[in-house]
């Protein structure tokens, strides 16, 4: 009998020294939350929050 594991990927990332509150930021992270990684980025690049530069960067 074979068994088929399927692994979720996670990722995390930590930004430090970044002058935003956290609100705002979650505020663009919840919209890109779940989506691939291409549709993230023109997700971010057509967002008019200031708080998706250092998101995309």
């Amino acid at each position: 009998m074979i068994r088929i594991v399927k692994k979720k990927v996670e990722v995390s990332a930590l930004g430090k020294h970044i002058c935003m509150s956290a609100h705002k930021a979650r505020r663009v992270i919840d919209q890109i939350r779940g989506r691939s990684y291409e549709e993230a980025l023109m997700i971010l690049e057509l967002m008019p929050y200031r708080a998706c530069y250092p998101i995309k960067k």
